[in-house]
């Protein structure tokens, strides 16, 4: 098997000591496949990046919730204070608790939010997972329609069913395997180009689920987080990052819409964010912030000494 061409170089002081490779694909507005790195058919375990589908999913079943609320259904949070107050509001809004979660009890996401959870003297909890507002989402979807919240994380459950249908519709194909995330939600692969194209479609299929995001980027990761920097430097950018060095975006711009999805093959996060930023001025994206992920600093005794960068 071939191997995925080199995205991203890591040099330091004039020596490139690393390399990652990957798969990226951009795909316009009908889902045709305009500019493509490595294997846009490559199959992938969508991750996080998933989020605002199975919002859509969710919306489409009968959740109620917008704004923020909505946002965090859609969000990877950094456990920041707003994000887990968000989280239980929304739990409580529906008559529940943050028992009912089945999420894995974890800390904040984020190293400065990590920090002052703990400084405070809290300990792992279920609320502060980064996946806590989807979950409190699904829950609430579940008391609306009046399904069992008890086993709302099983795959053969009326809501994930609903989910995977919506995935599969918005894809344009069927799921090609299945796992389970690490919040312990059902996962479902696609192959890189369908998660595109899903993408792509979400204005017209969801329009609440897209305004949610671009409304409340600090909701859908935090305050230090690459992808809500892009999308409050990025006007018409939803970005949606995923475990295991994912990330899928819709960009609409002077007229034109684009799905794009990236992934690492080696998984490292680091690579990302430069990709995803490269991949945006190929389009013609002209930011700061853009700019900014272009060139990451790698660092020799707390200062500059080289960079991670695009070779794309």
């Amino acid at each position: 098997m071939t191997a995925p061409p080199v995205l991203v170089e890591v040099e330091r002081s004039g020596l490139v000591e690393s390399v990652h490779r990957g798969h990226a694909v951009v795909v316009d507005a009908s889902g045709a496949v305009i500019r493509a790195w490595g294997e846009p058919g490559t199959v992938i375990y969508p991750r996080s990046a998933v989020k605002p589908l199975q919002a859509v999913g969710m919306v489409e079943a009968g959740l109620a919730l917008t704004g923020s609320d909505l946002a965090l259904a859609c969000a990877s949070h950094s456990g920041e204070p707003f994000h887990l107050e968000g989280v239980r509001a929304v739990l409580a809004a529906g008559g529940l608790a943050e028992t009912d979660l089945q999420c894995p009890p974890d800390l904040p996401y984020a190293a400065e939010a990590r920090a002052q959870y703990l400084a405070a003297g809290s300990v792992p909890a279920r609320v502060a997972m980064n996946c806590s507002g989807k979950h409190a989402a699904m829950l609430r979807t579940c008391v609306q329609r009046d399904w069992s919240v008890r086993d709302y994380l099983d795959p053969q459950h009326p809501l994930q069913r609903r989910i995977r249908a919506v995935i599969e519709d918005l894809a344009g194909t069927a799921v090609a395997h299945s796992s389970t995330d690490g919040c312990g939600a059902p996962l479902w692969a696609l192959p890189l180009v369908a998660l595109a194209r899903a993408f792509v479609g979400l204005p017209q299929r969801c329009p609440p689920v897209g305004h949610a995001m671009s409304s409340y980027p600090d909701h859908v990761g935090g305050t230090t987080r690459d992808v809500s920097h892009l999308m409050r430097g990025v006007p018409g950018l939803l970005a949606k990052d995923g475990a295991e060095a994912v990330q899928a975006m819709l960009l609409e711009v002077e007229g034109s819409r684009f799905g794009i999805a990236l992934k690492i093959a080696d998984g490292a996060d680091r690579a990302r964010p430069v990709a995803a930023a490269s991949i945006l001025r190929e389009l013609g994206v002209s930011a700061a912030i853009v700019d900014e992920h272009l060139h990451n600093p790698v660092l020799g005794g707390g200062r500059p000494v080289g960079c991670l960068r695009s070779v794309m």
